[in-house]
């Protein structure tokens, strides 16, 4: 295997099992992604750039800011106001460590596939994007998550239309990514405030779907309208999960608030 710093994209990716070059390949990943809400590509990474990535987000660790979040379903602060049964007065969770984007070597595997032309080129068929930009700011466009026993992620919907992550580690149990699609149609103002409270009070009528995400797997994810969460970490090997950030349109950061809260920092 080639030193680090040379990595390049078919040395990062399996793309003999993942033709992101080719069209018709797209066209399949994009329909099972407006179909499910949901696109895992197994085994994207190779298992000896899995084992690489391992390594280097261990000897990150130490730099990672831990944050412990109170936050409704919406990611925002609850309304005291309301009823105690509405969804905007009731709190959940979510705790993890994060290491930013800066403290991410140059010569860093991620890297190879974040910058890639043709892995954004990919993403951009996919996820129906005309184009797609790093954040402008330092600290948001590649995050490595840490969750340690006991950390989740509670129920929310994401701000963003999409995610974009790569499991680098399992965990021994727990750590799995639930989800309901299509709980809400945000860009029409409908919040189904009612199927909302009834995941919060585990009555739903539908179980929650599981997103199968193994070390190497690239997940694309349609956040804004599934209501989802990360349960609770269990054993002492801890789930590592990288976020590859993009945005629509260039020069945008992510807020001041949000890098506080996430980050520590605002640069």
């Amino acid at each position: 295997m080639p030193a680090v710093a040379t990595l390049l994209i078919d040395e990062a990716v399996d793309l003999e099992a993942h033709p992101i070059r080719n069209d018709d390949f797209r066209d399949e990943c994009r329909a099972s992604l407006d179909q499910d809400g949901a696109l895992v590509l197994e085994g994207f990474i190779r298992p000896e750039v899995v084992e690489d990535l391992v390594a280097e987000a261990e000897s990150l660790q130490h730099l990672a800011f831990h944050s412990v979040q109170a936050h409704t379903v919406y990611l925002e602060p609850a309304d005291a106001s309301l009823p105690t049964d509405d969804a905007r007065s009731r709190e959940v969770v979510s705790t993890k460590g994060a290491v930013t984007a800066d403290q991410v070597p140059d010569d860093s595997p991620l890297r190879t596939v974040y910058d890639s032309p043709l892995f954004r080129s990919f993403l951009c068929d996919v996820l129906g994007e005309a184009e797609l930009h790093e954040y402008a700011d330092p600290l948001s466009s590649i995050n490595v998550n840490y969750f340690l026993e006991g950390q989740e992620l509670g129920w929310h919907f994401d701000n963003s239309s999409f995610a974009v992550t790569l499991l680098v580690q399992e965990s021994e149990a727990g750590g799995r990514l639930e989800y309901h699609d299509a709980m809400r149609c945000a860009a029409l103002d409908r919040h189904n405030e009612q199927g909302v409270a009834a995941v919060l009070d585990g009555r739903h009528e539908s179980p929650s779907e599981v997103l199968a995400q193994r070390a190497g797997d690239l997940a694309l994810f349609l956040g804004r309208d599934a209501l989802h969460r990360v349960t609770p970490v269990q054993g002492d090997r801890q789930r590592i999960l990288v976020v590859l950030a993009y945005n629509a349109d260039p020069g945008r950061s992510l807020s001041e608030h949000a890098r506080l809260t996430f980050f520590g920092r605002l640069g």
